[in-house]
């Protein structure tokens, strides 16, 4: 028994050790893997965001301005890098191969692999576009009920509207939004749901016609910077630092002139 209980008592004293050895371990690696952070958003979102013409591997926009700025505030730099259509950027983000989604809407399924920073950065309007030639009587969403409409995959415009739209409308879907508006223009479906200043900034870039937003929008809702789960850089201090980064500038107003300088931007690019 004497023998039993001296053989338990040095384990416990070797083990304690050990774990202390993998603690510390663990502390440098992720350390050393957060030098560094891969953001990435919707490529066509302007003027949030859009792929850069000279440089196809990045994207540019008031989100990824924004993005520098928080990166000087927490002292890490960070990548905003072209992965793909919207679809691929959440794909990325649920595999945690990108560490920041710069702007999304909240969702309760996107809670399933990424943490929202708060507060937001940015409130936006999402409309119904429609064509002047067939003008939409829209005051509320009921009154979508017998048309037929389009989107883009995986597009998301606020938890109240896409459980309504789910259960109660025909929206069908497609990879970007020019593709949408042509379909739109065309007659192929009634009306478009998307965000207005997109929408805008694409309709006066490319020239487009007969496109309207109606007045009352489908809903009103926030853009966040997200960290995804599987990110090496999920840390209790990495969040608190974008937090902090993320009150210090939503009291400074930057984003404001951010976006009405890249409006010009992507008009000339």
């Amino acid at each position: 028994m004497r023998i039993s209980c001296v053989l338990g008592s040095l384990l416990r004293h070797l083990v304690v050790p050990a774990a202390m050895l993998v603690g510390l371990a663990h502390t440098a690696w992720a350390a050393e893997a957060c030098k560094q952070l891969v953001a990435t958003g919707n490529p066509e979102y302007p003027p949030y965001l859009w792929r850069d013409g000279a440089d196809g591997s990045h994207l540019v926009g008031a989100n990824a301005d924004l993005v520098q700025m928080v990166a000087k505030e927490i002292g890490i730099p960070i990548e905003v890098r072209y992965v793909g259509s919207w679809a691929r950027v959440q794909e990325e983000a649920r595999l945690g191969r990108i560490d920041l989604i710069a702007g999304a809407f909240f969702t309760v399924e996107r809670l399933d692999y990424m943490d929202y920073v708060y507060p937001a950065f940015r409130d936006t309007r999402s409309v119904v576009w429609g064509r002047q030639a067939a003008p939409l009587k829209y005051r509320q969403w009921s009154d979508l009920k017998s048309l037929s409409g389009m989107t883009v995959i995986n597009n998301s415009f606020g938890e109240d509207f896409d459980r309504y739209a789910k259960k109660n409308l025909k929206i069908n879907t497609v990879p970007s939004l020019e593709q949408a508006f042509k379909i739109l223009q065309l007659g192929r479906v009634d009306y478009l749901v998307y965000e207005e200043d997109p929408g805008l900034a694409y309709i006066a870039k490319f020239a487009m016609t007969g496109l309207v937003p109606a007045n009352v929008p489908v809903s009103n809702e926030s853009l966040y910077l997200t960290l995804s789960h599987k990110s090496p850089c999920n840390t209790t201090e990495v969040r608190a630092a974008l937090a902090k980064a993320m009150y210090s500038l939503a009291k400074q107003g930057v984003m404001k002139k951010m976006v009405e300088s890249n409006i010009q931007l992507w008009r000339t690019k």
